[in-house]
């Protein structure tokens, strides 16, 4: 099973969990990071790097969060926008680019975030419904 980036990257974007990827499984948005399942080797590197503590191995998602393992697919660009479930024909910039260097995170990387609140967000952000 892959890794998962959950709703608790969004806004904050950090890139600890890139720079020690043995692959290049990791695609940028503009203010997330998602993992592409099928170039994920699943070696668990990158989950105790990630500061927001937003990386999951799939089977330990928890279940309000399920809708990222295909956000995470579509939007890498492992799964087509029109196979999914979800609606993501309004997202605009798919596949999302890979990177495999650390970056900066976003400016307001370290504010306190709404948890219950991020699915919302996300949808409205990335024009998508779960």
């Amino acid at each position: 099973m892959a890794y998962i980036v959950a709703p608790s990257c969004h806004k904050c974007k950090y890139t600890d969990c890139v720079s020690v990827c043995p692959v290049d499984c990791f695609y940028e948005l503009d203010n997330m990071l998602v993992i592409h399942p099928e170039e994920c080797i699943d070696c668990g590197a990158c989950e105790p790097e990630c500061p927001a503590s937003a990386i999951f191995e799939e089977s330990d998602l928890p279940d309000k969060w399920n809708y990222m393992i295909e956000f995470n697919a579509v939007t890498s660009g492992a799964m087509e926008p029109a196979d999914a479930s979800g609606d993501y024909s309004g997202v605009r910039g798919l596949p999302a680019d890979v990177i495999n260097e650390q970056k900066e995170p976003l400016p307001n990387a370290d504010a306190e975030i709404d948890i219950e609140k991020t699915q919302a967000e996300m949808e409205a952000h990335y024009n998508f419904k779960a």
